[in-house]
């Protein structure tokens, strides 16, 4: 199995596609907007992935965070609040603000359960700054750390009560980030004390199933590579003072906070000790080239994805989907 997850090109698996992830086995894939139409085409997609390899489990991912960030979206799909709405409701109501996070990610796990769809790319648990970037913005779910891992924690059991997996990201934090790394690489100057503040929801939520990096460089622990390409950061900080020990996959290895050629990058990534490297585009040279040079997964990181995939089990009840949205909007009403 290849140690990658890779992307689509359309809304159906083309012909070159087939051939090609057959040959290859990646780990995994991820779905965007342009892989998506309505509810029987993206089963129908997600059915003839897992129908080639012939595994119930295959991961299959999408970036489904609400508010800014949602591949399935109006007029087909409801739309999903941003991860800003809880925290407000957390000023006013901790507990019901905990309660509406988890709802809300169970309506979402069940609304992707139901298309095939079996790992969201959820939650952020990077902690908001002053100088924080709108790329992450109103997507992040506080700037207390102990409140963005207790919003977090809901998050990742509401997912898996609607039968999907989530994702704790941008390890080792990304909240201190003045430039978005889909275009630039930030840089972070804050002492290793200081940084104690970022890594400490991640710590809290140390037992998630999955995790991904961010691409940020973080001047106080490796001040050559940034998180996903360091063995510094991902050894001594991610696994060692987190003690984060499920899968690791980076950041879409497209983004411009990285330099170098994409299939060099996921080697390198690999390399320094991602479990999986994450190419998002469907773009078949690249794809191609990266399968090139790319290890085949390692047995720890085989084991990892497969305690991941356990961790969701039969099929929910997609029926409770509005039972669900109609409790979350009672409770973020409240919201100061």
């Amino acid at each position: 199995m290849t140690a990658a997850i890779f992307g689509l090109s359309a809304p159906i698996m083309t012909v070159d596609e087939a051939a090609f992830f057959k040959d290859a086995n990646p780990a995994g894939y991820i779905i965007f907007k342009r892989n998506v139409v309505d509810r029987e085409q993206l089963r129908a997609l997600t059915d003839s992935l897992r129908s080639l390899h012939g595994r119930d489990d295959v991961p299959i991912l999408i970036d489904q965070e609400g508010g800014r960030v949602q591949r399935m979206g109006p007029p087909i799909w409801l739309a999903f609040p941003p991860g800003a709405s809880f925290d407000a409701l957390y000023d006013v109501a901790p507990m019901s603000a905990i309660e509406a996070a988890r709802v809300n990610a169970k309506a979402i796990g069940l609304m992707l359960s139901e298309v095939g769809i079996n790992v969201d790319c959820l939650p952020l648990l990077d902690v908001r700054q002053p100088e924080t970037h709108p790329a992450i913005g109103d997507r992040a779910l506080g700037s207390d750390p102990m409140r963005v891992a207790a919003l977090g924690r809901a998050v990742i059991e509401g997912l898996r009560e609607g039968g999907v997996v989530g994702i704790v990201k941008h390890m080792p934090g990304q909240g201190r980030a003045v430039v978005d790394s889909h275009h630039d690489l930030p840089v972070v100057t804050a002492s290793d004390e200081e940084l104690e503040f970022d890594i400490s929801a991640f710590r809290r939520l140390n037992d998630a199933p999955m995790g991904m990096t961010g691409h940020i460089m973080f001047e106080a622990w490796d001040s050559d590579l940034c998180s996903t390409m360091s063995p510094t950061i991902i050894e001594q900080v991610i696994r060692g003072r987190i003690g984060f020990d499920g899968l690791l996959m980076s950041d879409d290895l497209d983004m411009n906070a990285l330099k170098g050629d994409v299939s060099d990058r996921a080697a390198n990534c690999v390399a320094a000790g991602c479990d999986l490297a994450l190419n998002c585009w469907g773009r078949m040279d690249e794809m191609i080239a990266i399968a090139g040079k790319v290890d085949a997964m390692s047995l720890r990181a085989k084991e990892r994805l497969a305690a991941a995939m356990a961790t969701i089990g039969a099929a929910p009840d997609t029926s409770e989907i509005a039972a669900l949205i109609a409790k979350r909007d009672s409770l973020l009403q409240y919201a100061s």
